[in-house]
């Protein structure tokens, strides 16, 4: 399997209403990021993003796709705060590194069975 072309959904489980910032006590929203890595380009960009409905719509698609989705409550609170279409940046490269190290072992594990 190529990286040449790859999304990479990455999703929080619901925040407790401590972590949220909507100031009510409504039900926790789950957040939802994916990214985009190009072969050429310098770094993934986010292509979409969202909470609630929005979120759980993204990991749906990426499961009725078979693609991977990693959880991860931290990583997803920084993606969020990256814009559309913008590359992530520099300080998340490693992480993001070790993410796609770990979709693509996983790939070839699956591709030996």
């Amino acid at each position: 399997m190529s990286l040449g072309s790859r999304l990479i959904p990455v999703w929080s489980n619901p925040m407790s209403n401590s972590d949220s910032t909507r100031g009510d006590n409504s039900k926790p929203m789950q957040q939802a990021v994916v990214l985009a890595y190009e072969q050429g380009e310098y770094a993934p960009r986010v292509v979409a993003q969202g909470r609630g409905v929005v979120a759980e719509q993204i990991i749906a698609r990426a499961k009725e796709h078979k693609i991977f989705v990693h959880k991860s409550k931290e990583l997803v609170g920084l993606l969020m705060k990256v814009d559309l279409d913008d590359h992530i940046p520099a300080a998340l490269y490693q992480a993001i590194a070790e993410l796609l190290a770990w979709i693509y072992r996983l790939e070839n594990e699956l591709d030996r069975d």
